[in-house]
């Protein structure tokens, strides 16, 4: 069912190259992920062969230029790849999603020329892992109540705090990092820095154990007396947050693509179900019960789908895309929630068991609601923009 919903909404409006790479990364997917989803799942080990093949592939670098080491695509392309590992495991797809928008796009974007030829090639090519900590553990959406402070000292910055909640921080060794350097300026006042775990005082710890996204690597990050050179400052002093916010816009889009694939995976999985499971000698799908959840699913992704692809395309243009960034986000995130409860439903008790996919997307979604902006901050976000 995925090939034809799918492929026939969106096959015309995109090109022969964009088609192939969505091709790539399903054929992917398929054949590599879908056999090892739940022994990763169990063993909430981080799926580092997965990852260099993916590497291999180019999907550690997707919008990174050729010259870097990466494929020099666009944003569109980073959707198709993430929504179509995320239809077999969003879990992968949300390393994905971190690996490329968040440690490697701020440096890609707002890093000079040596720190993007330092830590780009390397980050591209799969040869690190790229982590990013804005989050603490006392400030979330409200970075005002950061605590982590760099202090200049010569041609060195030192920084002390911790992050918590970070993507690939036990696994990563190449993170950016927001720090308080001047107090007083407030949000003016946090700058974003790239350290590396060879910097002395610089680790990883308590690994989180979590309901869902379970392969995915989450710890928190530990920052004693780091002593980072002066220029792994990213951009100017005090940019750090304006930054962060520039790079959160762009995440939405990945998060927004992830959570379509999630939600299409659900559907996929209670079509399925619908037209082989038979209860009162018929098939589930010929109840009409079974059906308005199909149709109402359906629609939902589909407009999700379109509100993610419409935010691409104007990041690839150029244009205006941070609200239609938070809509997409918002709605897809929303959407996948929906989708994976309604896929759950359909397929009865056995859907709430481990041995039918719809248990995993089930517990995967709901982080997609909280991740790169809860939804209530994406609320925010249109509506200021609306009414201005």
């Amino acid at each position: 069912m995925h090939e034809e919903s799918a492929t026939v909404a969106y096959d015309t409006a995109l090109s022969e190259e964009q088609q192939a790479v969505r091709n790539l990364a399903r054929d992917f997917a398929e054949s590599e992920i879908r056999p090892v989803v739940m022994q990763y799942d169990e063993s909430q080990e981080f799926p580092a062969d997965l990852f260099r093949k993916m590497a291999e592939l180019g999907f550690l670098g997707i919008t990174v230029p050729v010259e870097l080491g990466g494929s020099g695509l666009g944003f569109v392309e980073y959707a198709l790849i993430v929504e179509e590992i995320g239809r077999v495991d969003p879990s992968v797809a949300l390393g994905v999603a971190a690996h490329n928008g968040l440690c490697t796009g701020h440096i890609l974007r707002f890093g000079s020329d040596e720190l993007k030829s330092r830590y780009i090639p390397r980050l591209a090519t799969g040869q690190s892992m790229g982590a990013w900590g804005l989050t603490e553990p006392g400030s979330g959406s409200d970075a005002s109540g950061m605590q982590t402070v760099a202090r200049r000292d010569g041609n060195e910055w030192i920084i002390n705090g911790s992050k918590n909640f970070i993507t690939h921080g036990t696994v990563g060794d190449i993170a950016v990092v927001m720090a308080v350097t001047n107090r007083e300026a407030g949000a003016n006042g946090i700058s974003a820095f790239v350290l590396d775990k060879s910097m002395p005082g610089f680790s990883a710890s308590k690994k989180e154990n979590k309901l869902g996204m379970r392969c995915s690597d989450t710890s928190s990050l530990v920052f004693e007396d780091v002593r980072v050179p002066a220029g792994n400052l990213i951009g100017e002093e005090g940019q750090g947050f304006k930054q962060a916010l520039q790079i959160l816009d762009g995440g939405r889009i990945s998060i927004a693509a992830l959570s379509v694939g999630l939600a299409q995976g659900a559907f996929d999985a209670a079509m399925k179900y619908a037209n082989e499971r038979r209860q009162f000698s018929r098939k589930l799908a010929e109840f009409q019960a079974i059906q308005f959840k199909l149709a109402m699913m359906a629609t939902e992704i589909e407009a999700s789908r379109l509100l993610t692809y419409k935010a691409a395309y104007l990041r690839d243009a150029g244009r205006e895309y941070a609200t239609q960034a938070s809509m997409a986000k918002y709605y897809a995130s929303e959407t996948s929630v929906r989708a994976a409860l309604e896929a759950v439903q359909i397929h009865g008790g056995y859907g709430y068991i481990k041995e039918y996919p719809v248990e995993k997307f089930y517990r995967d979604a709901k982080l997609l609601t909280i991740g790169e902006g809860t939804s209530e901050i994406q609320k925010i976000v249109i509506s200021r923009a609306v009414l201005r």
